[in-house]
């Protein structure tokens, strides 16, 4: 199968012809999202009163910015691109839609959101079905590593939403158990993620197996260059909401480092700030399994009450611990990049980049998890000298600074 070549020459819809955006685009809100007319309330976006009543039962009060400027975009039923900061109520933006789009008349799938991991999927669904509590509104979930049977089963009945990821939904296409002769959008949630490499060839798969006239919308915090140019090879003419990189950083949360000279060091540190932290809930991200648990394991041999959570666990054991975290079980979450992205905690205040991440992208989605929604939060960096280029190239691609960690660092949260 030559994916490449799929998204090179377009070959889902030779028809569609995009044509070239100025490389300037990258560096400024697009025109489509200027034009794009902001509401005040949900009230004014015409919506169905069942699901407005959802919405505010939920708790939702009025819509934030990427939901004034997305939700009517994406109503207008073109394909659309969206960008917008973590913990914005990117979800939210996203599920609004397609809730308003389908025809609860009617028992068809016509809505399909595919996330790149089990907990965002899982974070959606709730979402969905909490705001579609007066809807006549059915939901499923196709997540790896569940039960395939159960999958299949939920599926005939067509239901008007699925939610999952890319690898299940595709193998449930492909046996005939997905019927998507209906839809009429298709999300991609955290789509940078979506559209990388390592998931060129089932998406190429999922787009041949939909219709050709299907409404395609992409939502992500962080939107590199060739992630858009990419998109104009399957998307025909999409709306587009892009950010400059130095309006991603969120202005709630404080970044420090510490310098801890050795890599063999980083865990004295950790746990001479162990007190401090532990006061409120905190994610460490390390950049490899092994890494994970290594750290994991040293913390409960010393007795500190920690979870652990990786790509290689089954899918039940992940929504177990994620459970246990959001209830308050641990206060202190130990994790690699599966949980970078759109996940919310409500009382997490405190990130720490055990590592410091790899690619440029990933590091707002780390420090995302913590300030969510205008919150106060704080993002620790912990580096060694051999780290220091590093660490001013994160600075530069963000136009940011992370200054040396005080000791009252926490007062920030009080």
């Amino acid at each position: 199968m030559d994916t490449d070549k799929f998204f090179n020459d377009n070959l889902f819809d030779s028809e569609v012809k995009v044509e070239p955006e100025p490389a300037s685009d990258m560096d400024k809100e697009d025109a489509d999202a200027a034009l794009a007319e902001e509401v005040d309330s949900f009230d004014e976006l015409g919506l169905k009163e069942a699901l407005l009543r959802g919405l505010y039962g939920y708790g939702f009060e009025k819509p934030s910015k990427i939901q004034k400027r997305a939700v009517p975009m994406v109503l207008t039923r073109g394909d659309v691109i969206a960008q917008s900061q973590s913990g914005t109520g990117k979800t939210g933006a996203f599920s609004i839609s397609a809730l308003q789009i389908i025809d609860e008349s009617v028992q068809s799938t016509q809505a399909l959101i595919i996330s790149p991991t089990h907990e965002l999927s899982r974070q959606t669904m709730s979402v969905i079905d909490n705001i579609s509590t007066y809807m006549k509104v059915t939901t499923c979930s196709v997540i790896g590593g569940t039960n395939v049977g159960e999958c299949k089963s939920n599926l005939q009945k067509n239901p008007h939403i699925v939610i999952g990821t890319p690898g299940r939904i595709l193998d449930m296409m492909q046996k005939g158990f997905f019927d998507t002769s209906k839809l009429k959008i298709m999300v991609f949630d955290e789509a940078d993620e979506i559209l990388s490499s390592g998931f060129k060839d089932t998406i190429y798969n999922i787009v041949k197996l939909t219709p050709k006239n299907m409404q395609i919308t992409l939502f992500s915090a962080t939107m590199p260059a060739d992630v858009v140019e990419l998109t104009e090879r399957f998307m025909n003419k999409p709306k587009r909401l892009l950010m400059k990189n130095d309006v991603l950083t969120l202005e709630g949360i404080k970044q420090y480092y510490v310098n801890t000279k050795d890599n063999n060091w980083k865990y004295d540190v950790l746990i001479d700030i162990y007190e401090t932290i532990s006061i409120s809930q905190c994610i460490i991200y390390c950049n490899s399994k092994k890494r994970v648990n290594e750290l994991w394991n040293a913390m409960v041999n010393q007795e500190f009450p920690v979870l652990m959570i990786h790509g290689e666990m089954p899918s039940g054991e992940r929504k177990d611990i994620m459970e246990r975290f959001k209830k308050g079980e641990a206060r202190i979450l130990i994790t690699t990049d599966l949980l970078a992205r759109g996940i919310d905690v409500q009382q997490l205040s405190l990130v720490i980049n055990f590592d410091l991440p790899i690619e440029n992208e990933t590091y707002i989605h780390r420090i995302g998890r913590s300030g969510r929604y205008g919150r106060k939060g704080i993002a620790i960096n912990f580096m060694t000298d051999r780290d220091t280029y590093r660490l001013r190239e994160i600075e530069k691609f963000y136009n940011t600074q992370i200054e040396v960690l005080p000791e009252n660092f926490i007062d920030y949260l009080n």
